[in-house]
């Protein structure tokens, strides 16, 4: 049998042609979005073109080595996944804010010093918060991921409208819609769709570049875009720290950019899910302390180097599904081309050619694929429980009413207008606080048990007064065929609460005699048999909670896994049985059946009935769960995030 520990694509380094060219696509994709805030907090401040010019190469520069800190990451910082870091949109409100209440409505560079102490102060607050706000993943099931990423997705679309008009800020006045730029934009969308449809392997890849490429084209072309300004950009444009001052604080200004930096949590926490979703790894709360921790260096570098505040880019992770390249490298990659459109403003000045209206028909692709990312997370709730669908449609629904209709954030105080400034932050918190109100706030803690056959919940009391047929059949659920368990534990009653009934339930399984404790492990079907059916036929298989994000897998995993289960059959005359539950990913599973083939059979057959055992403790929390929905749903929403 091969080494099954294979490189996972997410740290796999694609040749390096191939590297380039997916890493331009992801700076073109991402270019218009990291230039606008900048270009909207000049505005709003009034600065000159000078100062302008410098905000831009500064914030693609810090771009650059927050996405090097994101994607390649050390010590606990860095997610380690393809995520893309760009300035969030959450900040420019309060940070033209902070400028102007120093220097008042005339503006100028005087309030930048008192924003960027503001912004390195809520960096580290983001930076130290991280291991804690992670301790709370367990409030950001899939319900509330899910919703926020459609959000997110349906709300960016906004954008590429704005683009497709040939308006990308909000200085700028709306520009008549023609037909000409539709053209344009409907144009590099079919493109996408075309390549994607006839082309597999590596053109299929960057579709969106060849899109954005191809538009351009037959923009210059029809005279209706240049690379004049490319003549007369610098060479050279070096961001040096504190170019505008050493920085100052005011507490009104660090309090406002903390608001600011816990809302983009949220936003970072679920582009996280989003990547690990697509890419098919586990996202345990480690992996978002790591992002956030990443997220408040950058933000304080940020801070240091003339930029923003940092998040991760939505668009670009609707790209990494758009072309199913998940390699961390490439998007590290395109960190360095930004740094080098950091330093060199004629460079910058090729990418900012593209035409507004060929860039919104791109993004439309990208946006639509985080918003489906969110869909497909739903798709996994129960929105048949009608406190799941009060979340998603209430959430939804007050995050388009801001959307649609921007002005209502003026009605509240100047302190609660960052709130209600745009959709996906009042989507996000509603669906937070939704989430604690169905399923955290009074909880009960009954003594219901189980679920009879009527729907009515049994209580300890009624599984005390049981014969052993109603027993064994209300508890058959726990195991496949085998009840001689459930006989065995019948007989320990009466119980005196449920943890003793689960207890007695397990002893039964690990005092029995060694023919029914191996009759009982071959009841399980092996990891093979579980994993390479579909997803019909796993169902019949196994009514496990199941894991997280284990997806498809290729041939090569497929064939280590039929090679691992014959050997371990071979070796210990029983399936090879693992609770899915207890594993981060795929190659996690493999990797842990090689460990358990160097066990002594005597070793293990006991971790074998550890694992029977675990199936069964899931199967018991799926009855608590559905015999308590108040008091227990919530713990099976999050057990696969904890």
């Amino acid at each position: 049998m091969r080494n099954p520990s294979q490189i996972h694509p997410v740290d796999a380094l694609p040749p390096l042609p191939k590297t380039a060219l997916l890493s331009v696509q992801h700076v073109l994709a991402f270019y218009a979005g990291a230039v606008v805030v900048p270009l909207v907090i000049a505005g709003g401040l009034k600065l000159g073109p000078e100062e302008t010019i410098h905000l831009i190469n500064a914030d693609l520069f810090t771009c650059g080595i927050a996405t090097l800190i994101q994607s390649v990451g050390f010590w606990k910082v860095g997610v380690r996944l393809p995520i893309i870091q760009g300035v969030t949109t959450t900040a420019i409100s309060p940070i033209i804010a902070i400028g102007l209440a120093v220097t008042g409505p005339d503006g100028g560079v005087a309030g930048l010093p008192y924003i960027y102490g503001s912004i390195i102060i809520a960096g580290l607050f983001t930076f130290f918060a991280a291991p804690l706000f992670a301790r709370f993943i367990r409030f950001f099931p899939q319900v509330v991921i899910g919703t926020v990423l459609i959000t997110m997705g349906i709300t960016l679309l906004g954008v590429s409208a704005g683009d497709i008009i040939n308006r990308v800020d909000e200085m700028n006045p709306p520009q008549p819609i023609g037909m000409r730029s539709l053209a344009y934009a409907a144009g590099t969308l079919a493109i996408i769709i075309v390549v994607q449809r006839f082309f597999k392997g590596f053109l299929g890849t960057i579709s969106v570049l060849l899109g954005l490429v191809i538009g351009t084209a037959v923009a210059i072309a029809l005279g209706d875009a240049s690379f004049g300004a490319v003549s007369t950009s610098s060479w050279v444009g070096v961001t040096t720290p504190f170019y505008f001052g050493w920085p100052k604080f005011a507490l009104s200004g660090a309090i406002s950019m903390i608001i600011v930096m816990l809302i983009t949590m949220v936003e970072t926490t679920g582009d996280v899910f989003a990547a690990g979703e697509i890419v098919g790894r586990r996202i345990t709360k480690e992996h978002i302390a790591a992002a956030l921790r990443a997220d408040g260096l950058s933000t304080a570098l940020g801070g240091v180097l003339n930029s923003f505040p940092y998040t991760c880019f939505a668009q670009n992770v609707g790209l990494v599904r758009l072309t199913r390249v998940k390699s961390r490298w490439v998007v590290a990659a395109a960190g360095v081309i930004m740094i080098i459109l950091g330093l060199i403003p004629k460079a910058g000045a090729i990418v900012a050619s593209i035409p507004g209206p060929v860039l919104g028909g791109a993004s439309l692709a990208l946006f639509a694929n985080v918003a489906l990312v969110g869909i497909q997370m739903l798709s996994k709730v129960d929105l048949h429980d009608a406190r799941n669908a009060v979340i998603v449609t209430t959430s939804l629904g007050l995050a388009m009413l801001v959307s649609f209709k921007p002005g209502i954030a003026a009605v509240f105080p100047s302190w609660a207008q960052i709130f209600f400034a745009s959709g996906v932050t009042l989507g996000s918190i509603t669906a937070i606080v939704l989430n604690l109100l169905f399923f955290h706030v009074g909880r009960q803690s009954g003594p219901d048990v189980a679920a009879g056959s009527d729907g009515r919940a049994i209580g300890l009391e009624q599984v005390n007064a049981m014969d052993q047929t109603e027993f064994v059949r209300t508890f058959a659920p726990l195991f496949n065929d085998q009840v001689w368990p459930l006989e065995q534990a019948w007989q320990g009653r009466p119980f005196k609460d449920v943890q003793q009934l689960r207890d007695t339930i397990q002893e039964a399984v690990l005092t029995a005699g060694v023919e029914r404790q191996d009759k009982l492990i071959h009841d399980y079907p092996d990891m093979a048999q579980l994993l390479l059916s579909d997803e019909g036929e796993a169902a019949e298989i196994s009514r496990d909670i199941g894991s997280l994000a284990l997806g498809e897998m290729n041939d090569s995993e497929q064939e280590q896994l039929r090679e691992l289960c014959e050997q371990y059959r071979a070796k210990f005359g029983f399936p090879f049985v693992a609770c899915l539950t207890t594993m981060d990913s795929r190659q996690q599973i493999i990797d842990q059946g090689v460990r358990r083939l160097e066990n002594s059979p005597a070793q293990e057959h006991l971790v074998a009935l550890a694992e029977v055992i675990e199936i069964a403790n899931d199967r018991f929390n799926i009855m608590l769960a559905n015999a308590n929905p108040i008091r227990s749903a919530w713990a099976r929403k999050f057990e696969q995030l904890n």
